[in-house]
């Protein structure tokens, strides 16, 4: 199921494959605790739009998600305000803690939502592992929601993340989120760029340079 990618709009009504009633109540609790988000983006919670988001773009490149997969994506933010960056130290070790505890703490979190819900605990351990990033590269589901991370970060963050970087700075990032990505979301990308506009064109002239550096 992982391995499908699908057509090229982003649409957060797509429907999954298959009607989930836990599922749908697991994304409920996701989205009533990212709706207390102070922080606002076009009038909405920030982080309620971001698990909206990614839960799109996971409709569209695995639409055969399993139910783990699909409630990861919408999960991955969850409450990510309340842990903020300022912290913990700056510089690169300092922001790898925050991410390591920011994963953490959004596995527990979503964890004990899918306990709620009723699912059982492989499936529950296998969503805390993907929030937690275990054994990306290598697991695929773990890679599949790092993909649908890069996509949502290239499609709705890019943009305004660029007016902030110089043009260097910025193909260094963008090389950096491609490789990130499994070799087949990096080919779906390309595609996607292609009949979406200069700003994504850019970004996969990026991405088809990092090609080669990627395991």
């Amino acid at each position: 199921a992982v391995a499908s990618l699908g057509p090229d709009d982003p649409n957060p009504d797509l429907p999954m494959t298959s009607p989930s009633p836990r599922r749908d109540a697991v994304f409920a609790a996701i989205d009533a605790a990212n709706a207390a988000d102070p922080r606002l983006e076009d009038g909405a919670p920030v982080e309620l739009l971001y698990g909206q988001r990614m839960t799109a773009e996971q409709a569209l490149l695995y639409p055969e998600a399993s139910d783990p997969l699909a409630i990861a994506c919408r999960g991955q933010h969850i409450e990510r305000w309340t842990l903020p960056r300022q912290d913990y130290p700056e510089g690169r070790e300092g922001y790898l803690t925050w991410r390591r505890e920011q994963g953490r703490r959004h596995a527990e979190r979503v964890m004990g939502l899918m306990r709620d819900a009723g699912y059982p605990e492989p499936e529950v351990e296998a969503a805390g592992r993907m929030l937690r990033k275990e054994g990306i590269k290598r697991d695929a589901e773990v890679q599949a929601l790092e993909d649908v991370a890069c996509f949502t970060f290239i499609r709705h963050y890019l943009g305004d993340f660029a007016t902030t970087q110089d043009p260097d700075q910025l193909l260094r990032i963008v090389q950096k989120t491609a490789r990130k990505m499994s070799p087949a979301a990096r080919e779906r990308f390309k595609e996607v760029a292609a009949a979406t506009g200069r700003q994504l064109s850019a970004a996969a002239t990026a991405t088809a340079s990092a090609r080669t550096r990627t395991c």
